[in-house]
């Protein structure tokens, strides 16, 4: 699968994928879905910094080799061509 398609795949945010070309075992990429977390729950010094709830955007996130979560992740100029996507 090319990259267009992981994303078409994941949006729902069910789902995971992985490149059969990482060299790291279990490696893996997820979305994950946005959500709006309440004014009234945010602690300072968030609270400082808005006028109301905090929304966050689904992204990417990534399952790392060693087991931990890189939030946020990018894909690479590589990823974004390799036709080597699988979902898992």
């Amino acid at each position: 699968m090319n990259f267009g398609d992981i994303i078409e795949a994941l949006r729902d945010g069910d789902k995971r994928a992985c490149r059969s070309g990482w060299n790291g075992k279990k490696m893996f990429i997820y979305v994950e879905k946005g959500k709006t977390i309440p004014f009234k729950v945010l602690r300072n010094p968030i609270k400082d910094w808005l006028n109301g709830d905090m929304v966050i955007l689904p992204h990417f996130n990534m399952k790392s080799a060693d087991n931990k979560i890189v939030v946020g992740w990018i894909a690479s100029q590589t990823d974004t061509f390799a036709d080597d996507w699988e979902l898992l």
